[in-house]
Formats: structure tokens, C-alpha cells, sequence
């Protein structure tokens, strides 16, 4: 019998990956959005408010799901104000379903803010050794993915589905308008260099230049969320969700650098975020003269780098990565190559003229 999968959050890089990969299992697949963003293709589009519990209700009033997939986060001005819209929208999901959702799996995909702290106080606590761990648990600091993670709870203990917690490090994937897309900003910012002939700068810290880090593909994301909606090991469980292989981005600079045929600057004396940088060169206007120059498909270049997230990731003063222990012996043995997977990135966003060719 065909299983059935609700997405909530399906129009963004995880939840478009899992979507894909869900239907490549011969799953039926429902995607709950705002309807800004096309689903996937073969997807059943159900449109949403998710911070309204009555536009939730109406929107899944038909389907039972088989497992419940959450990949979904509306930024806020502050911390408080992240709890309260997006834990409410993982307990809109939830209560619509109801009782339809006993015997089913839940999962919710997070990320490494889990030990690293919120926005609000990114880092600023004592943080855990590296490589984190699950059983490292959570930072004594207001967290909205904790809050989705107690909703999720106690929506197990009240409807009895099984669940589990997905961490993933900054991830790799392909979303139009999607604010953490630290792949997609690399590219369009190689592209402004190399149109423009600005230099190609580590925006970040040393830390981050020199240390040891990893990242997530999409679409190991979505295997991991298969893994666990199918295989008994992995209930009511959190896991750690990279794609395996680490690297340093003194190494991994220079490598973006060469495929985009650019030359690789050398670490500056004093960090440049991107978001600066990219306000003081009229990062908009460049890029409408390289969209136009190239005819490319999305000449506003706000829908495709989010500045200020790559500026967090790339900026945080401590070195970064995880360990995959605990879903290796639970039977997950995906692995990819993180150097390959950016450039299968950057390779699409050329075939969909997104980037220069």
C-alpha cells in the first residue's frame, strides 16, 4: 500500500529534496506552503497560513499521513518572538491532524543551533566540544528549535506517533527566496566577483577559515528523514545530520574559487561579512548588470543570497562540526562528498540560468 507523506515546509531546500526523494520511493507526497514557490512536480499542493491554526485545519481536513515531515522557520525579530510563530506553527500542524496521526511518524529537522545557541546568542554560551554529540543536549538559553521539539513531544505523548530530531550543519540545496542558503549565496557572490572583477574574499573568521567544519546536502537530509520514518531504530530518537567527510574553508575556498575560474583572495586582515560588503557595492545593482549581461532567469539577487546567514556561519569565532556515531550504528551509512555535492549545486544553477555559465 502507498505511503503517504504530509511536508510542511516543502517549497524550501529540505523540504523540496525530501519531496524528491520521497517520490522517488514511490511515496504519495502532499506539501504544506504558503503557495508562493511551485512544489515539486507530482507533489499535491495544499496552500497555508501555518501561524494560523483554522487555515492549517482546513488545508489537511482530507489526509491521513503515514509520517509528517517538518522542515520549516519564519525568522522573527528576536528570539521570543522565533518561539512563539514557529513553535505555533509545528503545534498548527499537529492539532489539525489530530487523532489521524496515532501509529504515524513525526519528524522535525532543526540544526546545529541546537548547541550552538539562537541568533539572539549565537555562541555566546559555554559551547559543547567538538565533534557535537547528541547526548551533548541543550544550551541553558531560550531556543526556538527547542520549542518545536516540545511541541513535537508532547503531541507524541498526546496522539501517539513516534519521532525523531534531524541536526543538520549548514546546508547545501537548490531553493529560490529560501533565507539560509549558504551554497546558492556562494555562487552568486563568485559570479559578482569574477562579472565585476572584485576580489573573491573569506568573509568569516579565522576561526572558521583555519578550524575543522562539515556541511549537510539536501538530499542526505531527506534520506536521513526517510531512514527514520521507515526503520524501527530510529524512533523517538534525535540524530546529527551531516554528510560525513570534514574539510577546512582555507582548503575549500580556493576549490570554489578554481570552478568558477576565479583567483581565491588571501584572508583578509579584518573580517568583511558579506552583508556589508555586499550594501557597500550595491550588490543589487551588480547584479541586475550580470542578470541582463547574461540573461539570467532572477535578476533580483535577494532571492537567491541570503548575505546574512553566511555572514553567521561563516563568522562564528569557534571551530564547528559533528559526529554521526549515533546514526551510523543505527543503521544510517549515507554518505556524501561535500566539495562534489556544492558543485553539482553550482552546476544546476547554471543549466536553470540562475548563475552565468
Amino acid at each position: 500500500m502507498q505511503k503517504k507523506a504530509l511536508i510542511a515546509g516543502i517549497s524550501g531546500v529540505v523540504g523540496s529534496a525530501t519531496a524528491k526523494r520521497l517520490l522517488e520511493q514511490g511515496w504519495d507526497v502532499y506539501g504544506l506552503s504558503r503557495g508562493r514557490t511551485p512544489v515539486p512536480e507530482g507533489c499535491h499542493s495544499l496552500t497555508a497560513d501555518l501561524t494560523s491554526e483554522s487555515s492549517v485545519k482546513e488545508a489537511v481536513k482530507e489526509i491521513t499521513p503515514d509520517a509528517l515531515f517538518f522542515s520549516v522557520w519564519a525568522r522573527q525579530a528576536n528570539e521570543e518572538e522565533n518561539i512563539r510563530v514557529n513553535g505555533g506553527m509545528v503545534r498548527n500542524v499537529i492539532e489539525a491532524l489530530g487523532e489521524k496521526l496515532n501509529g504515524s511518524h513525526v519528524a522535525l529537522v532543526t540544526g546545529l543551533k541546537h548547541y550552538l545557541g539562537p541568533f539572539d546568542a549565537y555562541g555566546k554560551g559555554e559551547v559543547p566540544l567538538t565533534p557535537f554529540r547528541e547526548e551533548q543536549g541543550r544550551q541553558p538559553v531560550a531556543n526556538f528549535y527547542y520549542a518545536q521539539e516540545d511541541e513535537m513531544f508532547a503531541g507524541a505523548q498526546k496522539y501517539g506517533y513516534s519521532w525523531s530530531v534531524h541536526r543538520p550543519h549548514t546546508i547545501i540545496g537548490y531553493a529560490i527566496g529560501n533565507a539560509m542558503n549558504m551554497g546558492q549565496t556562494l555562487a552568486v557572490y563568485a559570479s559578482l566577483c569574477k562579472f565585476h572583477g572584485l576580489p573573491f574574499v573569506f568573509p568569516g573568521s579565522a576561526a572558521q577559515w583555519n578550524g575543522v567544519t562539515d556541511m549537510s546536502s539536501a538530499s542526505l537530509v531527506a534520506e536521513q528523514l526517510e531512514w527514520a520514518a521507515t526503520s524501527p531504530a530510529a524512533k523517538n530518537d534525535d540524530f546529527n545530520t551531516v554528510n560525513g567527510d570534514v574539510f577546512r574553508w582555507k582548503w575549500m575556498w580556493s576549490e570554489i574559487a578554481a570552478y568558477f575560474g576565479i583567483e581565491a583572495a588571501p584572508f583578509p586582515e579584518t573580517e568583511q561579512p558579506l552583508e556589508a560588503s555586499m550594501a557597500r557595492h550595491n550588490a543589487p545593482a551588480l547584479w541586475q548588470a550580470v542578470a541582463q549581461a547574461h540573461q539570467l532567469s532572477e535578476p533580483d539577487v535577494n532571492r537567491l543570497a541570503s548575505w546574512w546567514h553566511t555572514d553567521a556561519d561563516l563568522g562564528r569565532p569557534m571551530e564547528v562540526f559533528t559526529d554521526m556515531s549515533k546514526s551510523r550504528k543505527a543503521g544510517f551509512l549515507a554518505y556524501h562528498c561535500t566539495r562534489d555535492d556544492l558543485f553539482a549545486l553550482f552546476d544546476q544553477l547554471k543549466r536553470d540560468k540562475l548563475i552565468p555559465a
